[in-house]
């Protein structure tokens, strides 16, 4: 054989075995794991608009969140919602999580919903993000209710994130919270608002920070109300409040152009 041939053979056989040795030379996401990449857009998974508290315990074995409302609102029996769409498996666990679901997301995620008081899905059933799945409780090991939520990626508890944005983990409530946009989607019910200089509130508070101002008669879109706050105005009181779509924030239903304090058609935040 050629020397030529014999070297150009030598260095074949070497590169093909240094491939067996060292594998595929992989991307930097994907030595990783490539978490970041593979997550779904995880919602919180509680209904739009609510604000909500959290807090994580040192001694969980994986990097859970705890969520209380913080709005005014009960907790208990409040509308647990899917975080993201998938596919739902109920459990139980009477020492520990209770009542509780597991959904799959696909790509290796997967979130627990532990201490529900009741399912809403069935076990197996498909669901959507932002579709009731259960309501919130206390069952299992549980000292009051809330919701104990995890995000786990390959069985391995990440840190959680929502609207791809990473949550603190504070040691108690009312550190920080977290206003739901989950189940926001739709046009909502188209109104029109009355008055000038009308102000839109990041929350149903009159102590809310203000996100702009409705300098007169508006058409907005409400994708749904709740109670908040009593506001006096031009003989009129009303404690119910408006989430209002293309503002993202919420204005008192007095200033929306319908006789009825609670507005017909529009769902509960």
């Amino acid at each position: 054989m050629p020397l030529r041939r014999l070297w150009t053979a030598a260095v074949t056989t070497l590169l093909a075995l240094a491939g067996l040795l060292l594998g595929p030379v992989l991307s930097a996401g994907a030595a990783t794991g490539g978490t970041t990449l593979a997550a779904p857009d995880f919602k919180a998974p509680y209904p739009c608009g609510q604000k909500w508290t959290y807090s994580h315990h040192s001694g969980e074995v994986r990097r859970a969140l705890d969520f209380v409302r913080a709005d005014g609102g009960t907790t208990n029996g409040t509308p647990v919602l899917a975080s993201a769409t998938g596919t739902a498996y109920r459990h139980y666990e009477a020492n520990g999580a209770g009542n509780y679901l597991s959904v799959e997301h696909g790509g290796g995620w997967r979130t627990y919903y532990f201490h529900l008081s009741a399912f809403s899905v069935a076990d197996g059933a498909h669901v959507e993000q932002g579709q009731q799945i259960g309501t919130t409780g206390s069952t299992g090991n549980s000292t009051g209710p809330h919701i104990h939520y995890e995000q786990l990626y390959n069985g391995v508890g990440q840190d959680i994130r929502i609207n791809g944005a990473a949550l603190a983990y504070p040691g108690s409530y009312n550190q920080y919270f977290l206003t739901s946009d989950n189940g926001c989607g739709g046009a909502g019910t188209p109104f029109m608002t009355w008055g000038s200089g009308v102000r839109v509130r990041s929350d149903a508070h009159l102590s809310s920070p203000v996100v702009t101002t409705l300098a007169g008669p508006t058409s907005v879109r409400v994708l749904c109300q709740k109670q908040g706050d009593t506001v006096n105005a031009e003989g009129y009181t009303n404690n119910w409040w408006s989430k209002l779509r293309d503002q993202n924030g919420f204005i008192s239903n007095i200033y929306i152009d319908n006789p009825a304090a609670q507005l017909p058609g529009v769902p509960l935040c």
